[in-house]
């Protein structure tokens, strides 16, 4: 089985060896040691390590990567089946991210698109905090469902 020194592995994944070893401390990928105590990874590593990056590309958390990657096998490298139960879970969560950047991309768009230039009829203007009881954050630009 091929073994991979840390710089390989980074090399290849195309990350920085630090981001290895930050991955390894939280447990996301997973080492051996040589007798010198040298990290070695195993091929299936690059793999792992493209689906944290993806994953983190779309938004994901590490803690939420983390427990996915928890219900994989460490030994072997992860198999279609594996991967398509993983996007099941997620598909919701992604969903609920999908309507945010539409409603982002729709909101930005009437706003530059109806060049008005002002904040007494701007759709995400919040003059006097009026939606503070709906909750924390951009609240205009959340979910229908968490409004």
């Amino acid at each position: 089985m091929t073994q991979l020194t840390i710089g390989q592995l980074a090399e290849r994944a195309g990350v920085a060896t630090s981001a290895v070893r930050f991955y390894e401390s939280r447990g996301l990928v997973h080492a051996v040691r040589t007798t010198g105590n040298q990290r070695r990874y195993e091929q299936s590593t690059l793999r792992r390590i493209a689906f944290i990056r993806t994953a983190q590309r779309v938004g994901l958390s590490l803690d939420e990567i983390g427990h996915a990657l928890a219900s994989l096998p460490e030994n072997r490298t992860p198999t279609k089946a594996d991967w398509s139960r993983l996007s099941r879970t997620w598909r919701p969560r992604l969903d609920e991210q999908i309507e945010r950047l539409e409603r982002l991309r729709d909101k930005l768009d009437s706003c530059i698109g109806c060049g008005c230039l002002s904040l007494r009829t701007c759709a995400l203007s919040n003059p006097d905090d009026e939606v503070a009881p709906r909750g924390p954050g951009a609240v205009f630009l959340e979910p229908t469902g968490r409004r």
